[in-house]
């Protein structure tokens, strides 16, 4: 099952013969600068088809008001405050009463950048392509009639949401801040958990038509060369004409496309990117979306929660002990129980045997039917409760999985031990931290269930068989996906199923960073040490 692979050479990436954009289009975007200024802002407004919330002001400055200029900008995107206090503020009455008409226009725009305005980020305009990059991202867009150089001015405002605790990764300790839509904001949050020089921010524009930036961020001289000029390639060779959340970065980029498992990790969290990025990873942010993309990542990984890097080595491992054993329930629990009730009676105590005797007794329908029922009726209900408002949708699930179940108990369609049986795989689906995760273990879950009312346990050993096969065949930008277990890396055995504390976590792992390997000095002294 999904043994299948597609290269991403067929996904998403640029042609080498790539069809012709409109004339028009290409006129406009690589055209220079007039030195009219209406000339300029006609193009604009033709350009734009004259968009409401794109604002042209026209106004006048210097000595005795002969400089003529406007200014354009997107209303929303932009403080207008900040607009007018230090920009039409600084031009109007503040600007030096000089005469530019003997020394040049060149001058002029230059004692503009370097004596008038108090912005930190001015960029040069000469074209409309960066013309409208610019304008859509935030920023005053000043054109002055004579001149073929406008200035970009950096002015970004408007509404957006603020830094909130984490909706989908929640942890009792640790930090209670999330990512934000704002890309700026991220990686701000991201720089404050990693005060060092060598973390790298590389930015780009993907989409034909949305341009969305997207950035990658990485420690220098940790993580791996080799897996940073990957990532650059396949973010380079994305073709597509709209970028809007990370999952479209994910499914252009990601090594394997026929696989229920996820090869990205996502996280919301930016104490969980900066533990990633120590590791030697990368991570790839896209604005517009609150979810980072972390690449390599192995399945190991997300059985991880960030409560086990806030809690002492033997709770942590507790846990994680605890889910992998909630993973196996999740997976196959609703098997193990339609194996045993058709072929394999035998392996069950005689007094529990003939109470699911008697309790089946007024059921219709097999073991299998009986448990597909129930698990399609609890998928409905889940899924129903994620799309209600909050208010009634949690009400709604529980009140629902109740009435439904014990109603249908009652009216002797399905056994009371089916429902307990499909209750605890429920619940188990919950203790895997990674919702991507969860989702795929609540596909094969029925896979598997086919196979045991055909087969019995041989068809759920046969199902586990393949799975394993499959897991070991994946790779996450060249890092085998079961690492550390296939291949074994005994080192790696630190932080993998089990959790060292740690002072014991000396190196890094060892495939995913080979530059930087020791992570702190082996010298530390221990716990028991510390008094001697």
């Amino acid at each position: 099952m999904f043994f299948f692979k597609k290269s991403i050479i067929n996904r998403g990436i640029k042609n080498k013969h790539p069809e012709p954009k409109n004339s028009s289009q290409n006129q406009n975007d690589s055209s220079k600068l007039s030195t009219n200024l209406e000339e300029n802002l006609q193009k604009i407004k033709k350009a734009l088809g004259s968009s409401d919330d794109i604002i042209i002001r026209e106004f006048r400055f210097g000595r005795e008001k002969s400089i003529k200029a406007s200014i354009v900008f997107t209303d929303g995107l932009v403080d207008s405050i900040s607009n007018q206090e230090f920009i039409m503020e600084s031009l109007m009455k503040d600007f030096p009463q000089d005469d530019f008409s003997k020394t040049g226009m060149e001058d002029l725009v230059l004692t503009i950048k370097e004596t008038t305005l108090t912005v930190a980020d001015i960029k040069d305009v000469t074209d409309y392509q960066l013309l409208y990059e610019l304008l859509f991202s935030g920023n005053v867009i000043l054109l002055i009639n004579g001149h073929s150089v406008g200035l970009g001015i950096s002015m970004k405002g408007g509404k957006e949401r603020s830094v909130t605790e984490p909706s989908t990764e929640n942890s009792i300790m640790g930090p209670r801040e999330a990512l934000t839509e704002n890309i700026r904001v991220n990686t701000a949050l991201i720089r404050r958990k990693i005060n060092n020089p060598n973390l790298w921010l590389e930015s780009r524009k993907i989409g034909e038509q949305t341009k969305t930036n997207v950035s990658l961020m990485y420690i220098k001289g940790i993580a791996s060369e080799e897996i940073i000029e990957e990532v650059r390639s396949r973010l380079d060779r994305i073709n597509i004409d709209s970028i809007l959340d990370s999952l479209y970065i994910e499914e252009l980029i990601q090594d394997t496309t026929y696989t229920p498992f996820p090869t990205i990790y996502h996280t919301e969290r930016p104490d969980v990117i900066a533990a990633n990025l120590l590791e030697g990873r990368i991570a790839i942010l896209v604005n517009g979306t609150p979810f980072a993309l972390i690449v390599p990542a192995v399945f190991v990984q997300f059985l991880h929660a960030p409560d086990d890097y806030y809690s002492r080595a033997d709770i942590s491992t507790l846990l994680r002990i605890l889910r992998f054993i909630g993973l196996l329930i999740a997976m196959i629990g609703p098997s193990v129980y339609i194996a045993i009730s058709t072929f394999h009676q035998e392996m069950l105590p005689t007094p529990l045997l003939i109470s699911l005797a008697a309790q089946r007794e007024g059921v219709p329908f097999p073991a299998f039917i009986e448990a597909l029922m129930m698990e399609v009726t609890f998928e409905i209900l889940r899924e129903s409760g994620l799309r209600l408002p909050k208010a009634i949708g949690q009400a709604v699930s529980i009140v629902g999985t109740l009435v439904i179940g014990s109603a249908a108990v009652e009216a002797g369609i399905v056994s009371a031990a089916m429902v307990i049986v499909v209750s605890i795989t429920a619940i188990s689906s919950f203790i895997v931290s990674s919702y991507n995760l969860s989702t795929s273990i609540r596909m094969l879950r029925f896979p598997f269930m086919g196979l045991a009312a055909s087969f019995g346990f041989f068809g759920i050993t046969f199902g586990i068989t393949a799975v394993i096969l499959h897991l070991c065949s994946l790779k996450s930008f060249g890092i085998p996906y079961m690492t550390p277990f296939a291949p074994y890396i005994k080192e790696d055995q630190k932080d993998a199923l089990f959790q060292f504390p740690r002072w014991a976590q000396t190196t890094r792992q060892r495939l995913i960073n080979q530059r930087n390997i020791r992570r702190q000095n082996s010298t530390i002294p221990k716990p028991d040490q510390g008094n001697n």
